[in-house]
């Protein structure tokens, strides 16, 4: 019931000691080719959570210019914006004390099962849990398999849900605690280029971390009550800052293909409607337009930066809202 292996058969055999790392395909469909680049031939096609054993990373003078980069598979090669790298590692151990607040567990294989119970109905399958999202933890139980399984909260859905112990790794406060507190906030600000793709953040006027970024895709006709997938220009505050995130429809669903990514981690919230910077892991293509609005950043560069900003985060709380932080979106 429980087993999901999207390996094509007899890959992992072939790669042996070459493989590098697994690339897990983070989007409908992609295109293997001859060589690294989007004009050589078409070699195959590979669909949505299949897993790809990554041999090389080369950068190809091919491009494309924003993001050079592509993967060397076994029969060919793939470009690295829609391939979510994970490095297998051993299962995690499992947290002995979950607090009452809760505990941040990141997923680390690169698709965990979750699956919902019901008096009614058992043990269901819900979302599929992709590497480096986060989630939070609220309790230890046993899993359909008869092993430990966290309870995880659904912060957007109010439900719960499980996903096994050893698929999450526990992150303890220490890690992302609030950085730079000595910089006084009104120091701090944090300026988005929409033109060059680009996140800085500054203290005074020197600039503290640059990183690349993925903003909103522009639209030209908005149908009438849908908000605009362009990222709002202006000058904002960072309000509200959680570690773990929802964002999509808003639905309860086992689907692969519904819009839902639960465990966006390390948002900030900076707009009236929701739009905020934050951690990605459905996509690489940094340097392109790629959200529905917000501001996609690299987990590392939003982990940074969720430390960094004000108002300061405090895990004995889920959220914290405050004035904090100037965001200048141009």
């Amino acid at each position: 019931m429980l087993a999901f292996s999207p390996f094509r058969s007899g890959d992992l055999s072939q790669a042996q000691s070459r493989l590098f790392a697994v690339g897990r395909v983070s989007v409908p469909a992609i295109n293997i080719y001859t060589s690294p680049s989007f004009d050589s031939e078409r070699v195959e096609k590979r669909e949505k959570d299949e897993l790809l054993l990554l041999i090389e990373r080369v950068k190809s003078h091919a491009g494309p210019k924003h993001n050079p980069f592509w993967y060397r598979l076994l029969n060919g090669y793939a470009h690295s914006g829609r391939i979510q790298v994970v490095i297998l590692q051993p299962p995690n151990p499992l947290a002995q004390v979950i607090p009452s607040e809760g505990l941040l567990g990141e997923i680390t294989v690169p698709i965990s099962s979750a699956y919902r119970f019901s008096t009614a109905a058992g043990w269901e399958p819900l979302y599929r849990l992709y590497a480096q999202s986060i989630h939070r933890i609220t309790a230890v139980d046993t899993g359909p398999d008869g092993h430990p399984w966290y309870r995880l909260f659904d912060d957007l859905m109010n439900a719960e849900y499980h996903a096994p112990a050893s698929d999450l790794r526990p992150i303890f406060p220490q890690e992302y605690s609030p950085i730079a507190q000595e910089i006084p906030p009104e120091e701090k600000r944090v300026v988005v280029s929409i033109q060059e793709q680009t996140l800085t953040a500054y203290e005074g006027e020197r600039a503290v971390l640059v990183a690349n970024v993925s903003s909103g895709i522009h639209t030209e006709d908005v149908p009438e009550g849908e908000l605009p997938t362009d990222t709002p220009t202006g000058s904002f505050r960072i309000q509200l800052k959680m570690p773990s995130r929802h964002m999509g429809d808003g639905r309860l669903t086992a689907s692969p293909d519904a819009y839902e990514l639960p465990g966006v981690p390390w948002a900030m919230v900076f707009h009236e409607t929701g739009v905020a910077l934050h951690g990605t892991y459905w996509h690489s293509n940094f340097g392109a337009r790629m959200s529905h609005g917000c501001v996609n950043l690299r987990n590392a560069d939003a982990k940074w930066l969720f430390r960094w900003t004000d108002p300061p985060y405090d895990p004995a709380t889920w959220y914290v809202k405050g004035r904090g932080t100037l965001v200048v979106v141009v």
